[in-house]
């Protein structure tokens, strides 16, 4: 069997997502933790140009970017499927997972503003969040329906980062009486054995990202 080597960061929750996928596809793999602040010779060379974690290596190939990643591994690893069957259902499954990935960095701007801009950042980050709720997830369990898929885990960052970026940042945005079937799927998600055993400690977390709010506010160029 060819070898499996996956690239990553504790607090990065794209290498989270991946090692959900590979364990919930019960691939073995070696984990190499790298720090994103002092890049090692092995990531710039199997990275180059974003040069950035996470990094899946399979048999001597490189293959970057998280959601890229993801279908890969699902390409790949056929085993327990995690997206649907029909074709019409997969293209929606890739249109959520894609709107998730255009949508992170303003649902979580809360995280990188403050003041005015702040109060500007929750108010987009709460109309994003309600089309997820209303358009995508709606009343069922999972985004796909009673079982996990690819879509819950590209959305997982919500379950594993945004409790602690609220936290940090002091403010409420997914609130569960303004959210209820998006606090019920975070609560779904987490009970999952392969999220539950694999989600970042939670306290470490809060201190890292509070200092990384910290050093971004006190940067010459933001007017927050």
């Amino acid at each position: 069997m060819e070898e499996v080597k996956l690239l990553g960061f504790w607090a990065s929750p794209f290498s989270d997502r991946v090692i959900w996928v590979l364990k919930l596809k019960g691939v073995n793999y070696e984990y190499v933790e790298e720090d994103p602040y002092n890049k090692t010779q092995l990531l710039l060379q199997r990275n180059p140009v974003h040069k950035k974690v996470p990094v899946l290596i399979h048999g001597g190939k490189s293959i970057a970017e998280s959601s890229i990643i993801l279908e890969y591994i699902e390409e790949t690893w056929p085993q327990n499927p995690l997206l649907p069957q029909d074709a019409y259902q997969r293209a929606m499954a890739r249109f959520w997972i894609k709107f998730g990935e255009e949508k992170m960095a303003t649902i979580c701007a809360v995280f990188r503003t403050a003041g005015a801009e702040q109060e500007k950042a929750i108010e987009e980050a709460t109309e994003l969040l309600k089309i997820m709720e209303e358009k995508g997830l709606g009343d069922k369990k999972f985004f796909g329906g009673d079982a996990i898929g690819l879509v819950d885990i590209a959305f997982g960052w919500l379950a594993c980062l945004y409790e602690v970026v609220e936290k940090v940042s002091a403010v409420k945005v997914l609130d569960a009486d303004t959210f209820p079937q998006l606090h019920a799927w975070i609560q779904n998600l987490k009970v999952v054995p392969v999220i539950k055993e694999n989600l970042p400690d939670h306290q470490k977390m809060v201190g890292h990202l509070k200092r990384r709010r910290e050093t971004h506010l006190a940067l010459p160029n933001c007017h927050n």
